[in-house]
């Protein structure tokens, strides 16, 4: 149950980022749901290995090439969903940025308190 809401809230801050952001398109709530779930399972399988061939760019740059390894995450989802248009990388980097801000901000409204759980 919690990784369907998960899943509903980075829709709605595609949703959101899109409507703000130039050079980001969502064609409509479906196309939003299905980004949010491609961009789920790309972070799951493909982002680790990309970070593992990348790790030498990364240890170099002090973590700072993770934002360009967010930023091929979300360019490679605009190209799997037909719906959802990012016009070039600085927009892709920017709307990885903004995502995982709102997306932390969203999934910090669903932990439990542990102190009320006692």
């Amino acid at each position: 149950m919690k990784t369907f809401l998960k899943i509903l809230l980075t829709a709605i801050a595609v949703i959101v980022l899109a409507n703000i952001l130039p050079g980001i398109t969502v064609a409509g709530y479906t196309s939003a749901i299905i980004v949010a779930v491609v961009i789920s399972l790309l972070n799951m399988f493909i982002r680790p290995l990309i970070i593992f061939f990348t790790l030498p760019a990364t240890i170099v740059t002090l973590g700072l090439f993770l934002f360009v390894i967010n930023a091929c995450i979300i360019l490679l989802a605009s190209n799997l969903v037909s719906g959802f248009a990012v016009s070039g990388f600085f927009a892709a980097l920017l709307f990885s940025v903004l995502l995982s801000i709102f997306r932390s901000a969203l999934f910090s409204l669903l932990k439990e308190d542990k102190k009320s759980l006692k």
